[in-house]
Formats: C-alpha cells, structure tokens, sequence
C-alpha cells in the first residue's frame, strides 16, 4: 500500500459532494482516471463509468463505489434567519449536531456555518440535554450578520440549497485515517489506487471490468442503471459496518454474506473467501443488518447479476468514521487479487 492512497482519501472526503450534488467530486475521479488513460462514459444521472478492457469481453465485471454522501438541503428559513434541514440518507440529527457545514447556493456561492440545537445554551434552556434532536429543534447558524428571513434570502440562500458537513480528516501516527464520509470515499481511492497499479504494471485483466462510480447510493439508487447485460459478476466495493454483535474490524477486510436486502451470491461469496485465503488476506465475513449496497439496488433494478460486497471495516459508520491502514491495505489486496482472479463460468 502506498501512501498515496491515503492522500487521495482526504483529497475526495475534502470535496463537498452530498447525494444530488456530486458532480465535483465525479469529475474529480473522472480526470485522473482519463490522466492514465482510461476511457470513461459520463451517465445520464451522472454516475461515471471507467471501462478497464480484459481478455474476455464477453464475460464481464462491474466494480461499483460511491462518491455521493450524506448531506442535507434548506428546508425553510427561519423568521431569525437562520436554516431548518432536511437530511440527505440514512441518519440521524445527533451524529451531526455541533457540525461546522458549508451552505452552496443556486447561484454557487458558498457561506459557513454550524448545526446547532436551537435551545443550545444551558445558561438559558434549562434541561436542555433532554429535548429530541429532531427538524423542529435543529438549525443551522449561518457565519453572517442575519437575523431575519429577508437577510438571509439577501444572502442568496433559498429552500432546496445544499448543506454540506465538514469532513475533518485527519491521519495519525497511529495508522488510523478518521473522517465523514470514508463511506465511500475511502473504497474510490483505492479505485484510483489499482487503476494506477495496473497501468504501471502494464497489467491486462482476465476480463473487461466497469469500475462504476455511483452519485446516488446514500438515496438508494446509485449503480442501478447502465448496466450492460455482458456483465456477469456485481461487487459492491463498499463499508464493512462495525459495532456490538459483528464480527468485522478496522484491521481487515469485510465480506458481507447479508444485508437487509437478504443474503449476497454465495459462490461469490465464498470465492472471495477463498481469494483471501489463498493470498493471506485477513478478513471477516459479516452480516450487515440495516445496511442496503447498490448491488442489491442493481437486482431490485431487475440486473441479473451475481453480486457481492466487501470493503473496509469502519467505526461510526454515517458519524464521524474511523478505519485503519491496515484495514485499507488489506481490503486493496483482496481488491487486486478479485480483478486479477478469472470468473467461474
């Protein structure tokens, strides 16, 4: 594992890119995949496709990541100028509460600002720590000199402008690289990370393979189109989802054999099992309880695929995420060893 890797994760986790305004960091993908010489398609909804050309075209993969995340959007602005949410994906007000964000208006300018309780201040509200972190009680406060609704639509801020969330990453000495939004932003550097090993190692895959870089995933439509009816084999390259009762960490790579959806092809499954085994990779097989891919997303889309998910263990998923080097370097292997390995026909 180089430690370029690591840069190009906090290079992506840098770049604003909510479901629904995710175009910059597509496009961030898109030039450095062309930058090696990949050829790419740009979709309709905005998702990227690199084509990587195999020696059997016939018989294909697809490899899908997501760079859209969590966000939110002005849901109304408030007779004090300040903005009510409402959220973008799968979580809840309190994992962003005391957040600094960044709003983007229609008109692209950009103010700060940070996600507050509405009654924050103890020396006022009483009990404070007792009110529901829900859209009644939580706000934005804008960095600007507003105290009413007409001074901040003067700003131009309107209802419907997207609220991003300050990624604060960070890389310790320790090996632990902790941001928002390594779901998935961690899974597309390692994308870029094998583009760039395969181009340098003059490497032709056993078959063509779609690395599809999703804009929707966080909203539960990501990868479900453009699908070409050639491809055989469906990875979701994605989080391994840590906590009480699972058996993945930040120090290996994650197979999931299920997730709400249902369980994932188990001879898939069990080949990348065995990829791990062949190769010393360590890994855990989990189950993901509330937890959707757009692989599942694909089959709902009516793809006949087989399909598969694996990625790095990582802590606080849709809060402030943490995962380790070692965790990175062992789900890049399994990675490699996945592209390079032919499909059973």
């Amino acid at each position: 594992m180089s430690e370029k890797v690591l840069q190009t994760i906090k290079e992506l986790t840098e770049i604003n890119s909510p479901s629904g305004n995710a175009a910059e960091a597509v496009n961030y993908v898109k030039d450095k995949a062309e930058s090696l010489g990949y050829p790419t398609k740009l979709t309709n909804k905005g998702a990227l496709i690199i084509t990587v050309k195999g020696e059997d075209d016939e018989h294909q993969r697809c490899i899908t990541a997501h760079v859209d995340t969590l966000g939110a959007m002005v849901k109304e602005i408030k007779e004090d100028g300040r903005l009510a949410l409402s959220l973008i994906g799968g979580f809840t007000y309190n994992a962003i509460e005391g957040e600094y964000c960044e709003i983007q208006t229609e008109a692209g300018q950009v103010y700060t600002g940070t996600i507050c309780l509405h009654e924050t201040s103890v020396h006022v509200y009483k009990d404070n720590h007792e009110i529901e972190r829900n859209i009644e009680h939580m706000e934005v406060r804008i960095d600007e000199k507003t105290t009413s609704a007409e001074e901040t639509r003067d700003l131009g801020i309107e209802v419907g402008d997207f609220i991003s969330f300050d990624s604060r990453t960070q890389i310790t000495p320790s090996g632990f690289i902790k941001s928002r939004h390594l779901d998935d932003k961690a899974s597309v550097a390692m994308i870029l990370e094998l583009l760039e090993k395969l181009k340098q190692e003059d490497t032709t895959l056993p078959h063509t393979t779609q690395f599809y870089i999703s804009n929707n995933e966080e909203i539960g439509y990501g990868a479900n189109a453009s699908i070409s009816e050639k491809i055989i084999e469906f990875i979701a390259f994605d989080m391994g989802a840590l906590g009480d009762g699972q058996s993945s960490d930040e120090y290996t790579v994650s197979i999931c054999a299920k997730d709400s959806s249902g369980p994932y092809h188990k001879e898939l499954k069990s080949h990348l099992i065995n990829l791990c085994k062949i190769n010393q990779i360590p890994y855990k097989v989990d189950i993901y309880p509330y937890y959707g891919s757009d692989a599942s997303a694909a089959l709902r889309a009516g793809a006949d695929i087989r399909h598969g998910l694996f990625g790095a263990g990582i802590e606080s998923s849709h809060a402030l995420e943490r995962t380790h080097i070692d965790s990175i370097k062992a789900t890049q292997d399994l990675l490699y060893a996945y592209c390079l390995s032919p499909i059973k026909l």
